[in-house]
């Protein structure tokens, strides 16, 4: 059994929706970032960086327990552990990790930023608006080519489209047109046509 220790947020959502891909049996503990829980003592101990998401897998390495916090690894763990959605092929599983590591390395901290300067001032501050404005819309254009002829983001469905989509689905929150992406958007219906993809990200 896994505790997923969660928020209703990108990074949460791509957690369970790989849960949900692999059929895993887990456990959700909503952590209120709203009202400061994460800074909980018996959430810190699971995750030092007060950060969601963060999992307990009860039956690890060993059939010992493992906690993990940071999205981007517990996804590669999970892919590991089920042996699905990160391929055994060593330039494709190179070219899904490149993928993963630049959402978490850019398109998630940069639209994060552009949620902040859209929806959560009190007064507009228009430099820092537009400057992640455009590297917004710099991340989409670098998304929208790599889909370009392809139906995801590494040839076949991986942990690399698991961790990007809730990022895009925030679009709205980024002032980003999906009309002006043409192939994000087909690729984001063909996600959405996935059932486990859809329950992922209602959970928390």
């Amino acid at each position: 059994m896994i505790d997923l220790y969660t928020w209703a947020t990108p990074n949460g959502r791509k957690v369970s929706i790989m849960l949900e891909a692999i059929n895993a049996q887990y456990n959700v503990h909503k952590i209120d970032i709203t009202a400061d829980h994460q800074f909980n003592a018996d959430f810190l101990a699971i995750s030092p960086n007060n950060k969601i998401p963060a999992i307990v897998d009860h039956k690890g390495p060993d059939q010992s327990p493992i906690s993990l916090f940071e999205s981007g690894a517990i996804l590669i763990y999970l892919a590991e552990k089920s042996g699905r959605y990160l391929p055994e092929n060593t330039t494709d599983r190179a070219l899904v990790l490149q993928w993963l590591m630049w959402q978490m390395g850019g398109f998630g901290p940069m639209l994060g930023q552009a949620h902040h300067f859209n929806h959560f001032l009190e007064k507009e501050i228009p430099y820092p608006k537009m400057r992640y404005l455009k590297e917004a819309q710099r991340l989409w254009g670098v998304l929208d080519q790599q889909l370009a002829n392809r139906e995801y983001v590494v040839n076949e469905l991986s942990i690399a489209d698991f961790a990007i989509y809730p990022w895009c689905m925030r679009y709205a929150w980024q002032n980003i047109e999906l009309a002006d992406f043409k192939n994000v958007q087909r690729w984001m219906h063909t996600m959405a046509s996935h059932d486990f993809v859809n329950k992922g990200m209602l959970v928390g």
